[in-house]
Parts: structure tokens; sequence; C-alpha cells
């Protein structure tokens, strides 16, 4: 464990820090920490950092009331900069956005980013905005029946090209089980974090369970 005296401040007295959100791992902004503002981090588990504007403290979310909950802190390799993983209250950027990180300066014609939450939003917006010829606005006009059907069809899919052991085949198939089971989270109003809380929630109680088999 890294004590804040091992860690490599700049002539400032700053570190950078890195805030990324803890369930959907997004960058949400870089900001400066001295070692005060650390320490107030550690024991608050809030952000807190230093403004180099202002030249003083700044609790993230006093004002706004969108405070950032600190799951980790970890040094990178050289010990010269932080990276905070937070669940979040509300938007990091003052501009009310979720992430600070919002004008693209460059997009790659060949390579595309993919994220799942990226494709949770693509889903809303087809269920918002029902575009025609596309095979999800198809499934949400049909509604649930439609939707339980195909997930109950993709379900099967997967089970037969898992028992022929068929690894490329499983990983299709997985593939369209999980889209058509997140149409039906968008269908009924589930978000992504709904899911990973329960998620969570249940590793601990596993975790909890294995310890207690252990002693």
């Amino acid at each position: 464990m890294v004590t804040i005296d091992e860690l490599k401040f700049d002539e400032r007295g700053l570190i950078p820090a890195i805030v990324a959100d803890a369930w959907s791992k997004k960058v949400l902004t870089l900001a400066y920490m001295n070692k005060e503002s650390l320490r107030i981090s550690m024991e608050k588990q809030l952000t807190c950092f230093w403004s180099r504007s202002r030249q003083e403290l700044w609790l993230k979310g006093e004002t706004s009331g969108n405070y950032q909950h600190i799951v980790s802190i970890t040094a990178d390799c050289d010990r010269d900069a932080l990276l905070v993983m937070v669940e979040p209250d509300g938007p990091a950027c003052h501009k009310g956005t979720f992430s600070c990180f919002t004008e693209e300066a460059f997009q790659s014609d060949e390579r595309h980013e993919f994220t799942i939450d990226g494709l949770m939003d693509l889903l809303n917006g087809r269920k918002q905005q029902l575009p025609e010829g596309s095979y999800t606005t198809y499934l949400f006009q049909k509604g649930i029946d439609k939707i339980l059907k195909k997930v109950g069809e993709e379900t099967t899919e997967v089970i037969i090209a898992a028992k022929a052991e068929d690894k490329k085949e499983t990983i299709y198939e997985i593939a369209d089980l999980a889209y058509h089971v997140m149409v039906l989270m968008t269908e009924q109003g589930i978000t992504l974090e709904d899911v990973r809380r329960e998620l969570a929630s249940r590793h601990v109680i596993d975790h909890k369970v294995k310890q207690e088999k252990m002693t």
C-alpha cells in the first residue's frame, strides 16, 4: 500500500488525479490534488482537489451536491499520477455533462469505440425515436411478448452452441442474447447501473460466504 509521503508531487506540490466512474469506467475529469486535499479525500471518502485558479481546496459537490464517493485511489508506476475510482452523485462537469471529456478532437475512420453503456444509450434512443427500418424499432413496436420470445430463442441457441463445444458460435449467440436482454431492460426501464449494483451486492455476499466456509 503506497503512502501519501511516497507519492511524487510536482514543484507546486500537486499531483494529477484522473477521476473515473467505478461502474462504467468512463473518465469523468482530470483535476489536481496536494497532500492536504488527498488526506481529506481519504478521510471523507469524497474527492477533494486543489483549485489552481482559485488557489484553494475544493471539495467536489460541496456547492452543486454532485459529490464523488471514492471507491479506490491507485498510483501509477512512477507514483506521480493518481487514478481515482468513484461513484458520482451527479455530473462531473460544471457544464452539467456526466464527463468533462465531451469535445471530440479526432475519430479514426477504421477503429470505433464500443462500450456496453454506449449500446444502452443507442437502444434508449431507438425506443424514444423509433426510426423506420430498425430491427430494434421492430422489437419495441411488437412489445414485451415478442422481446421475451426472442430472449428465449437466443437462450436456447446459446445452450445448443455451448453443448456442441463450438466456442465461436457460442460467442456469437451470447452476443445475440446480450443484445436482446438489453432490449428487454430498455423496455422495462432497467438500467445497467441497476444490474451492476445487484451484481456488486452478490459479489460481497459470495465473498462473505467463502470466508465463513474457510474459518
